[in-house]
C-alpha cells in the first residue's frame, strides 16, 4: 500500500449501540457511509490490527487504522463533448443537458455520455469517494429529457446534495407537452410506481403495493391548451424512475413524443396532424437547492431547447388553422 495515506486514532469511549461504519463516517463527513463500509469490507480499515465487520461496535481503547487508498482513475474515459454550463464554482456545476445525451454509461452505452464529458471538463477536481475519481452524479434525466442538472465536484458536495434529494428539500419544475386536455387546470397525482412485471424496461402504476412499489407524488399546472395537446408545468415531489411519464400516461395524457408510454395515443395525434415530434417533449426547467458550501438558497432555470420550441410553434399553428 505504498503511497497511500494512513490515519490512526484511539476510540475514547465504548459505543455499544454504534456501528463502526457510522462512527467513522460521522468523523469524516466528506466521505459517505457507503464508501466507509466498502473500505472496511475490503480490509482498508482495521481495529487493533484486525479486519472487522462494518457492524462492529467500537470499544474504549480500540486502535482504529484507516488506509486511505490512492484515488485511481475511473475506467470511463474523458471525451470532448460540449456542455451548456449555467453556473460553476469549486464545488458544483449546474448544466442544461441537451436532449439525446445519456447521463451515465450502462448496458449498451460505454461512451458519449454526460459522465465522459464531465471527466474531460473537470479533470483532477473530481471527487475520490471509495478511491475512484468520478464526477458526482446525484440525480439523473432520461436520455431524451433535456434540462437542468446539478453536478457535485467533490465528496463534500456530493454527500450534501444527495442528502437534500433524499430528504426532498430540492425543488424541481419540469415543462412538458402532453397529449390532449386534462380535466382540471391544476391537479395532484399520487400513486405507487413499480417495475412493469411484463415489460421490465418500463415502470408502471402498481395495482398491488409490494416491497418494490414506491409512492410517487406529482403536481401540475396547465399553462396552455392547443388543439391536440397541452403545455404543462410539472412539479415532482418524489424522484421515481419515469415518474412524470408514467403518471400522465396513466391519466390517458402521455407526454407528447414518448416512445414507450402511451404509444397509441401519440400515434393518433401524429396521424391527425401529420407531424411527429423529434423526441419526448419533456424539459427540466428549474432547480432550487441549498448550496452546500455557502448554505444559501440557489435557483437556476434552463431555457427550452430549440427542438422543443419548434414543436411548440408547430402545435400552436395547427390550432390557428
Amino acid at each position: 500500500m505504498n503511497g497511500e495515506k494512513i490515519e490512526q486514532f484511539v476510540v475514547q469511549e465504548s459505543l455499544p449501540l454504534e456501528r463502526l461504519d457510522k462512527y467513522i463516517a460521522d468523523q469524516h463527513p466528506d466521505v459517505s457511509r457507503v464508501s466507509i463500509k466498502r473500505l472496511i469490507e475490503e480490509g482498508y480499515i482495521k481495529v487493533n490490527g484486525i479486519v472487522v465487520k462494518p457492524a462492529y461496535h467500537p470499544r474504549k481503547g480500540d486502535i482504529v487504522e484507516i488506509t486511505w487508498p490512492i484515488v485511481r482513475t475511473s475506467d470511463i474515459l474523458p471525451q470532448e463533448i460540449p456542455l451548456k454550463i449555467i453556473y460553476e464554482d469549486d464545488d458544483l456545476l449546474v448544466i442544461n443537458k441537451q436532449p439525446g445525451l445519456v447521463v451515465h454509461p450502462g448496458a449498451g452505452v460505454s461512451n458519449n455520455t454526460l459522465v465522459n464529458a464531465l471527466l474531460k471538463h473537470c479533470g483532477s477536481s473530481l471527487s475520490g469517494i471509495g478511491g475512484v475519481a468520478r464526477p458526482g452524479i446525484v440525480h439523473r434525466l432520461d436520455k431524451d429529457t433535456s434540462g437542468i442538472m446539478v453536478i457535485a465536484k467533490n465528496d463534500f458536495t456530493h454527500i450534501a446534495l444527495t442528502t437534500q434529494f433524499s430528504q426532498r428539500k430540492i425543488h424541481k419544475i419540469y415543462t412538458a407537452i402532453i397529449c390532449g386536455h386534462l380535466n382540471k387546470k391544476t391537479g395532484e397525482i399520487k400513486s405507487y410506481i413499480a417495475r412493469d412485471p411484463i415489460h421490465r424496461h418500463r415502470m408502471a402504476v402498481a395495482t398491488i403495493v409490494n416491497k418494490g412499489a414506491r409512492l410517487a407524488h406529482t403536481t401540475y399546472t396547465v399553462i396552455e391548451e392547443m388543439e391536440y395537446t397541452s403545455l404543462v408545468d410539472v412539479v415532482i415531489h418524489t424522484g421515481r424512475t419515469h415518474q412524470i411519464r408514467v403518471h400522465f400516461s396513466n391519466l390517458g395524457h402521455p407526454v407528447f413524443g414518448d416512445p414507450i408510454y402511451g404509444v397509441k395515443t401519440n400515434k393518433n395525434i401524429y396521424d391527425a396532424i401529420g407531424y411527429t415530434p423529434p423526441r419526448l417533449l419533456l424539459h427540466a426547467r428549474r432547480l432550487d437547492f441549498v448550496h452546500p458550501r455557502t448554505m444559501e438558497q440557489e435557483s437556476y432555470e434552463a431555457d427550452l431547447p430549440n427542438d422543443f420550441r419548434a414543436a411548440l410553434r408547430m402545435l400552436r399553428n395547427i390550432e390557428r388553422h
